[in-house]
């Protein structure tokens, strides 16, 4: 049997919470708020934490810190909310917490962390500073468990200095990965370098990378520091490193290993401190079968690695991205009031395969902002190709279709796409009114608020 803590200020939810703990065998003592956590940790000894994360007074995340702050042994701590991002899963995993799940939790859910918070002897470490807010323009937008997965490892890397290796298809958002780390770690405010190492021809990258000094070579008129030098401090995202030639790999390799560069033309090298993050759309396990990517270089990289999932294996995240981009075209068109999708314009994007994943559907939403004059974007003005559609499951009498990728994953997530897609289409219908959305939907308008907050409908 375990001791628990729970706290959250929803008492409902609290006692429901505590009663599952109970029924499974475990001792659950109730807390309404963070500085009441803080005070039954000094009491009694807790083998591991619920927290919620948005509480009046302290929240989750500074009820966290203090933890670690005041407490040399901190059990593991579970951090709970309704209203899951990118950024604030990112901030609760960087600050140790041991996982961050979405209410309302299932009671499955529940006795498989349990099991594995259970398992753990030592606290997680404790954690830097906070960083600032993330900036929209790069946030990692989803909802989906995939990309949750993809925040709490970047949580998990963020403190670290060890290389990162990020893999996925093009256009899956890699850099974004990347600058989140950087923005996340206790190096934000040191300098990030992106570099495209596929872009460079072979016979400037070396230069690009390492620097040179005067007269290195024709046209070298004068010295350059290169890109490490650049992101002394900071973080070098190297994009595209499977397309780097094997002779920059064996100085990329060197780099790591020792902490210095030597510029080209020059026999004096210089200490750089720089957190490299690599990333690919290519195999490297292969490319190391066929002899194009170093097998050192590959495993000296390969310490921490995060994949982010191609879009169309997250169907979840699809209209949130999308809403995201059009209120971002209207941002930076001056303030202009962003364009709504209507549910057939909804229902095609998520029938769309999506082979250049969340770039193609960014370029599309810009697009949709520029030329679709009226406020509702209909099916029409989408134009996408959507043959994947004739390949949907009927739903019975009616001509209406879902997705085949729908019918190979999970219930749990069919039915939270399903939802998301109801509620958008309610919406829609209602022209935003949010009380005969409800009526329509036969739910209570409170439900209807809390759903939306989960779906990211806000």
């Amino acid at each position: 049997m375990a001791h628990l803590l729970v706290v959250d200020d929803d008492v409902a939810f609290r006692e429901t919470l505590a009663e599952t703990l109970q029924g499974l065998g475990h001792a659950a003592t109730e807390v309404g708020n963070g500085s009441d956590a803080l005070a039954a940790l000094q009491s009694a000894r807790f083998d591991a934490v619920f927290l919620d994360h948005r509480m009046p007074g302290m929240d989750g995340l500074q009820t966290l810190a203090a933890m670690k702050a005041q407490f040399a042994r901190v059990p593991p701590v579970i951090v709970l909310t309704a209203y899951a991002s990118g950024g604030n899963t990112i901030d609760a995993m960087r600050l140790g917490a041991f996982d961050h799940l979405t209410k309302p939790i299932r009671r499955d859910a529940v006795i498989e962390v349990l099991a594995r918070a259970l398992r753990l002897d030592d606290a997680a470490p404790a954690a830097p500073k906070m960083p600032t807010e993330d900036d929209d323009a790069d946030a990692l937008i989803g909802p989906s468990e995939a990309m949750r997965e993809v925040h709490k490892r970047i949580g998990l890397a963020a403190a670290s200095t060890a290389p990162v290796l990020v893999l996925g298809e093009t256009g899956t958002g890699k850099e974004m990965v990347a600058r989140a780390l950087h923005r996340h770690s206790p190096r934000a405010s040191a300098p990030f370098v992106a570099i495209n190492c596929a872009a460079i021809p072979k016979e400037l990258l070396e230069s690009e990378l390492f620097g040179h000094v005067r007269g290195a070579f024709t046209g070298a008129t004068g010295d350059r520091p290169g890109c490490f030098r650049a992101a002394d401090g900071g973080v070098l995202l190297l994009d595209e490193i499977g397309d780097m030639p094997l002779a920059v790999q064996a100085k990329i390799l060197r780099t790591l290993q020792e902490g210095e560069v030597t510029p080209l033309g020059s026999h004096r090298t210089v200490k750089v401190d720089v957190r490299v993050v690599a990333a690919t759309h290519r195999d490297l396990r292969a490319a190391v079968q066929d002899g194009s990517f170093r097998e050192d270089l590959f495993y000296r990289l390969d310490v921490l690695s995060i994949r982010v999932p191609p879009l169309r294996d997250r169907l979840a995240d699809i209209l949130p991205l999308g809403e995201h981009f059009l209120r971002r075209a209207a941002a930076r068109d001056g303030n202009a009031p962003a364009k709504a999708l209507s549910a057939e314009a909804a229902q095609r994007l998520l029938c769309h395969p999506w082979p250049g994943n969340v770039r193609e559907l960014r370029n599309l939403m810009e697009r949709c902002h520029v030329l679709v004059r009226h406020r509702v974007i209909g099916a029409e003005d989408i134009g996408v190709d959507t043959a994947v559609t004739a390949t949907a499951a009927p739903l019975g009498p009616s001509n209406a279709t879902l997705p085949a990728a729908w019918l190979d994953g999970e219930l749990p997530d069919a039915i939270e796409r399903l939802e998301r897609l109801l509620i958008a289409h309610a919406l829609t219908q209602t022209q935003g009114n949010r009380a005969e959305a409800a009526r329509r939907l036969g739910i209570h308008r409170q439900l209807l608020y809390k759903k939306m907050a989960q779906h990211g409908l806000e």
